[in-house]
């Protein structure tokens, strides 16, 4: 019984500490998103990331987002730039618009040469999530991978 209550009052505090504040850092940048970026399909939380999938869905229903949001900037435990990309659903492990698929698996000079952006640290092979050391070279990561995907439509 006692493990049962640890694990309920870890829940209540992850709810009260965690995942409730974030709803409004969500929705802040989900409602300044178009400052980003005109395309609206990008967001930035600028004090880093929160646990943000939940409330970005139900954000874009609730505010009828269209076209959905695609990425989303935070700084990892390092300062450095993370650009994720939103999932099709929230139990998907397919994104709306994954990382291209050039920069897949590389790093480093390599990526940043590829690429044509400064800064680059990384892009999983699996094209789900990058890294810049800067906020301008992971916005430019997100805004690049937006027109790519464009020019292939």
């Amino acid at each position: 019984m006692k493990m049962v209550g640890a694990e309920f009052l870890d829940k209540v505090l992850y709810y009260k500490k965690s995942w409730l504040p974030a709803r409004e850092l969500v929705e802040e940048a989900v409602k300044g998103r178009t400052e980003v970026d005109p395309s609206g399909e990008i967001v930035v939380f600028k004090t880093g990331g929160c646990p943000w999938k939940d409330h970005l869905f139900n954000l874009e229903a609730e505010l009828d987002i269209n076209p959905p949001i695609k990425y989303v900037l935070y700084t990892d435990q390092a300062n450095k730039w993370r650009i994720q990309c939103v999932p099709e659903s929230l139990v998907s492990f397919s994104n709306r618009l994954s990382l291209p698929e050039d920069w897949r698996g590389l790093r480093d000079d390599v990526l940043t040469e590829k690429s044509g952006i400064e800064g680059c640290i990384f892009v999983h092979a699996g094209g789900f999530i990058g890294g810049n050391h800067t906020y301008e070279g992971a916005l430019e990561m997100a805004k690049k991978s937006l027109k790519m995907a464009e020019k292939k439509t």
